[in-house]
This record gives C-alpha cells, structure tokens and sequence, in this order.
C-alpha cells in the first residue's frame, strides 16, 4: 500500500447531508462530502460542497479549508465576518462558534482533526 493518496473525489462514493434543522438560518442548504481518508484517531480528508443558505456551526475539532470555487460567508460570534472564496486557505479551530452562509455553491479540500 503507497504511502500517497491523491484527493480523488472520482473513486469515493459522496455522501449526502444537511445542517441540523435547528441551525439553518436561510436557504435550504445541502452538503455532499467525498471523504478519502479516514484514520483511527480522529484524522479525516477529502472534499465538501455546500449549496447556498445559511446555518450555526460549532467547532469541537480542528479543520484546515481550501476553497476551490463559491463564494461563502464565515462569522465568528462576537468576531468578523470573512467572505472567502476560490483559493482561501484558513483554519477553523476548536471552540469556532458562528455562522457560515454559502452565497454560491461552495467546494472545499478539508483535513479534520478531532
């Protein structure tokens, strides 16, 4: 088994969501994840996409995001907002309380650390 692993969304079957009902603010939104690596302890990567709308999110884990295309809308309570869209690196850490708005469909590359 290599030690390489190329994001290739081609070869994971996606898999379908939505924010918890009690968080969407507006919109509709919906998610489709193409998870390629998953490992004991927490470590997760690969690619999500969120259609427009508006919801709370809570950070317990660690998340690195690399917008590929869109346009979204993070805020942090008590904080700035920051629109980010294609080529936006950041790093949302634990304890991340706010909202995120997707104001056009919004694809990123994720690694995630619980």
């Amino acid at each position: 088994m290599s030690a390489f692993l190329a994001v290739n969304t081609e070869d994971v079957e996606p898999e379908a969501g939505a924010p918890a009902p009690d968080r969407v603010i507006s919109g509709d939104p919906k998610f489709c994840t193409w998870n390629v690596e998953e490992r004991d302890g927490g470590l997760y990567a690969g690619v999500w996409e969120a259609t427009p709308g508006k919801w709370r999110i809570v950070y317990d884990e660690w998340e690195f995001c690399h917008i590929l295309s869109g346009v979204s809308v993070i805020a942090e309570d008590g904080g700035e907002a920051r629109t980010v869209r294609a080529g936006d690196s950041f790093v949302l850490r634990p304890g991340f309380k706010g909202t995120w708005e997707v104001l056009e469909t919004t694809r990123k590359e994720y690694v995630i650390r619980l």
